[in-house]
């Protein structure tokens, strides 16, 4: 009993509580994932094809949650992102388009290998060679089968858009028609609103024009007629002092 050391209980420390000299607000940070909707999330570790390197090789881009989203509202693509764990920078941003295809890597049966031609994720859009494992082979087709499924969405969307157009090209072209309609219409009664204000108008206006001319040449007429007469009277009178 002498042996065994006894240890004291030392002082209780107080707690400490430090008010900090700033008080920051927080903050809402938008990742613009907000107005999509998700369609698929998997956790799995993506590479790139790197092939300016002499000899080419995969570089690793990082791990984290690969998602498909799909916008809620007008848009109608669907989008595959991924970004890193912590640091949550994008490591593949890019539409899912119908000419993609999901080809095994070889020797894994839970890994795939596909061609983007334009992916965001460094803000430049440029062509990568993209490669994706996951934890087994089970997560692996579940991500095929989802890709696929959405490539097949695109497809319809892409179809249903093709119609829509034509079927509004021939309602407004049915509207311009319309239009063209009202318009001649409208040309064609003022231009009888037009012949019957030229009617009217030499009617009233252009006839005593006619005839203030008509009386202004007899007025000449008249002025000019004395002359004659007078001239005639001269020739007279030269022909008696003629004779004279």
């Amino acid at each position: 009993m002498a042996d065994e050391k006894h240890e004291e209980p030392g002082p209780n420390s107080p707690d400490v509580h430090f008010e900090p000299l700033v008080k920051l607000a927080p903050i809402d940070i938008k990742t613009l994932e907000e107005d999509e909707e998700e369609l698929f999330k998997m956790r799995a570790k993506l590479f790139r094809y790197d092939s300016s390197l002499d000899p080419p090789e995969w570089k690793e881009r990082g791990t984290g949650d690969v998602k498909l989203l799909k916008h809620k509202t007008g848009d109608s693509r669907i989008r595959l992102l991924m970004r890193r764990d912590k640091t949550y920078k994008i490591c593949a941003n890019h539409y899912v388009q119908t000419n993609m295809s999901l080809k095994p890597s070889s020797g894994s049966d839970r890994a795939w290998v596909w061609n983007t031609p334009a992916d965001f994720a460094d803000e430049e859009a440029r062509p990568e060679t993209l490669a994706i494992r996951f934890a087994n082979a089970e997560n692996a087709q579940k991500f095929k089968d989802k890709f696929e499924e959405c490539q097949k969405a695109v497809t319809e969307d892409s179809q249903d858009t093709e119609k829509t157009p034509n079927e509004n090209g021939d309602k407004s072209a049915d509207e311009v028609a319309k239009k063209l309609g009202e318009m001649s219409v409208k040309e064609s009664q003022d231009q009888a609103e037009e012949k019957k204000s030229e009617t009217s108008g030499e009617t009233n206006g252009d006839k005593p024009e006619e005839k203030t001319e008509e009386k202004t040449d007899v007025k000449e007429e008249s002025v000019t007629t004395p002359k004659k007469d007078e001239e005639s009277k001269d020739g007279g009178t030269e022909k008696t002092e003629s004779k004279d």
